[in-house]
């Protein structure tokens, strides 16, 4: 089915781009603007802004640009019809939709339909753990014995699959649904050698949905209750205890977080993140009012979880439970957070003691007062926990020294090191100025490796190297004495493209038109009417601006003047982008100059009449000094002494045009 032309304009129009962005990454509001660092690139500086003027979206970064159906495409790897339905349930706005052709079925986005079967997945197994009589006796009797509420368990969408071999499968398939898509989802498993017969691959388990940043189910996780008794075939007894969902187009586990959806606007809020193992100590804590902690599903943390976090807060507390030898096995992955420029605290809790246990134990208040007591930073935690394990051999210590080092020389943040060799020198009583020095000798020895072996990525180690020699040498060299591309992947990097004069002028008149071209210098004067007016007779040699520009003329020729809106959804993404690129304004002027100093600046539109006429002037200045170059490359190849003559009495008169322009434009001439 396609979503009809006036859903999707009702669509357009109620979406809010920054209620749209704010659901994936953290706004901060920045004048009359929003920024925020860029969900599709790794950055520590925000460089990712939102007009909510305009309704778009810009990173000065990686140059992504658009709108809020763009954002939703892009951020959660859909196609535009899911977009459209995304935004559409967002603002309960009702889809009308049309008859697709047989051709458009054939193309439907295979990813909808995963969508749509694992939500059917879902509804069909919280059906089962409330109307079933195994769910009732042993899925939901489960849940009740932690003490899930039943607000908590529709707020996760809990469910329940019964001990059968194909009751949802079976399910699916009379609902319409084929096999094949039943198995790219991870819900049916085909036997060997058969291409018809298979069987669930959840089978008498509690069912924990795992959602997207946007709410979608993606997968499932699934604890296993009972076992078989009695006689030799105890097949229950083999079988994990948890089991999830296999990596399907929608899901990849490295790069998902149990539990993010739902905490999101509450690590939004409160700027800080709880990291935890399980779904039941998600769960758990939820109900205990802690709403800002998501779960790693029991896998390493990975780059990507490390950044999703990222998207939302720069502040992350890991929970361990009492497993000392658990934790060292991970100290080392926790690297990878310093790497990414969060700022990282551990809790730790008494042995045999998870967070869900432990806040079924001590209640709310307790536990709340446990993680303001018992937090440590990383570093600190780390250091004290090797620091028990060396005991006081020596040589135990210096290789626990060499770890700490590695740690700290992962933070990008100079100060942030500084203060951590500062703690650490103490905490171990050695030299501070030796930790530097140690860490030092790795980053030289990282930048010494061959690029493949460091690979191409940039790491934050590498830019941590030039304030460290900083640091050692008491901050004695200036910045700049280093070579700026001496830890740059050693690849060449495109050329930017020359431009001429006369091309940034041509963009900046056709700038002029999509902005402004609609509004009114004076009554029934347009400023696309007063411009076109001015450059008769004048075309443009780039391809893309020559064709915006006979846009223009085509249309006002016939009393229409094109709106921004229509180069903002241009179907052609190059004229979008471009744009997206001249409504986006990269620094903005302070309001103290305003408030504080009573100094009143005059924007663009202030001024609109002498910007317009300005740009008029500049652009023919650019057009005849082109003409000049022409003339004088022509009079070196004249024939005759006459035709030279005429050749120099036309460069004379762009001259004089030029001069004339450039002093009604203020400019100094040689």
């Amino acid at each position: 089915m396609r979503i009809n032309p006036e859903t999707v304009e009702r669509i357009k129009q109620t979406a809010d781009i920054v209620e749209v962005v704010g659901d994936f990454v953290s706004l901060k509001k920045k004048g009359a603007n929003y920024s925020a660092c860029c969900p599709f690139h790794n950055e520590k500086t925000p460089s990712f802004n939102v007009n909510p003027s305009r309704q778009i979206y810009k990173c000065f970064g990686c140059g992504a640009a658009g709108d809020s159906i763009k954002f939703v495409m892009d951020v959660d790897g859909i196609g535009y019809g899911e977009a459209l339905r995304y935004l559409a349930n967002k603002y309960n706005i009702e889809i009308e939709e049309e008859e697709l052709t047989d051709e458009e079925a054939v193309r439907q986005n295979e990813r909808e339909s995963l969508y749509i079967i694992l939500n059917f997945a879902k509804n069909f197994y919280q059906q089962q753990l409330h109307e079933s009589e195994e769910g009732q006796a042993i899925g939901l009797s489960y849940f009740r014995e932690r003490g899930f509420t039943n607000e908590i368990r529709k707020k996760f969408e809990l469910g329940y699959s019964l001990d059968t071999w194909d009751s949802f499968s079976k399910e699916a398939l009379e609902k319409g649904y084929s096999s094949q898509i039943l198995e790219k989802a991870g819900l049916l498993i085909h036997k060997e050698g058969s291409q018809t017969a298979g069987y669930d691959r959840f089978r008498g388990r509690v069912i924990f949905p795992i959602h997207n940043v946007a709410g979608k189910v993606i997968a499932f996780g699934a604890r296993i209750l009972k076992s078989e008794k009695g006689g030799g075939q105890n097949q229950k007894a083999n079988q994990p205890k948890y089991l999830n969902s296999p990596e399907t187009d929608v899901y990849h586990k490295s790069e998902v977080l149990y539990g993010i959806f739902q905490a999101k606007n509450a690590i939004r809020q409160q700027e800080h993140c709880y990291l935890v193992e399980g779904y039941t100590d998600v769960i758990s804590l939820h109900q205990a009012g802690i709403e800002n902690v998501v779960a790693s599903s029991g896998t390493s943390l990975t780059v990507e979880q490390i950044r999703l976090i990222g998207r939302f807060t720069p502040n992350i507390t890991i929970l361990y439970d009492g497993d000392i030898a658990g934790i060292k096995a991970a100290l080392r992955g926790l690297d990878l957070v310093l790497e990414e420029g969060l700022n990282v605290n551990v809790v730790l809790f008494p042995d045999g003691d998870d967070p869900d246990s432990y806040v079924r134990k001590v209640g709310a208040e307790a536990f709340k007062a446990h993680l303001k007591k018992a937090s440590k930073d990383f570093i600190t935690f780390k250091t004290e926990i090797l620091l028990q394990d060396a005991g006081n051999d020596p040589f135990r210590l210096a290789a626990v020294i060499g770890e700490v080092v590695q740690s700290i020389v992962k933070i990008p943040d100079a100060i942030k090191r500084q203060v951590f060799f500062h703690r650490t020198s103490e905490m171990m009583k050695v030299d501070e100025q030796m930790l530097i020095t140690e860490g030092n000798k790795l980053l030289r020895k990282l930048h010494t490796q061959k690029p493949q072996e460091r690979g191409t990525r940039q790491t934050a180690a590498s830019e941590a190297s030039n304030d460290l020699d900083a640091m050692l040498s008491g901050f004695r060299q200036d910045s700049h004495d280093m070579p700026p591309d001496l830890f740059a992947p050693e690849s060449e990097e495109p050329e930017t493209p020359q431009r001429s004069k006369l091309y940034y002028q041509e963009e900046a008149f056709i700038r002029l038109l999509v902005t402004y071209g609609t509004r009114e210098l004076e009554p029934t004067i347009t400023v696309c009417q007063y411009v076109l007016g001015q450059i008769e007779g004048i075309d443009f040699n780039d391809t893309i601006l020559h064709h915006l520009l006979t846009l223009f003329r085509e249309n006002f020729s016939r009393g229409y003047v094109l709106p921004t809106d229509y180069f903002k959804n241009h179907h052609e993404s190059e004229i979008r982008n471009m744009t997206i690129d001249w409504l986006t304004v990269k620094y903005e002027l302070s309001e103290l100059w305003k408030d504080k100093h009573e100094i009143i600046v005059p924007t663009e539109t202030d001024v609109l009449d002498k910007t317009s006429f300005s740009y008029i002037l500049r652009l023919k200045k650019a057009f005849v000094e082109e003409k000049m170059k022409r003339c004088l490359q022509e009079a070196v190849h004249a024939k005759s002494e006459e035709e030279q003559t005429k050749i120099m009495s036309e460069f004379m008169f762009y001259k004089g045009v030029s001069m004339a322009a450039a002093k009604e434009l203020g400019s100094v001439i040689g």
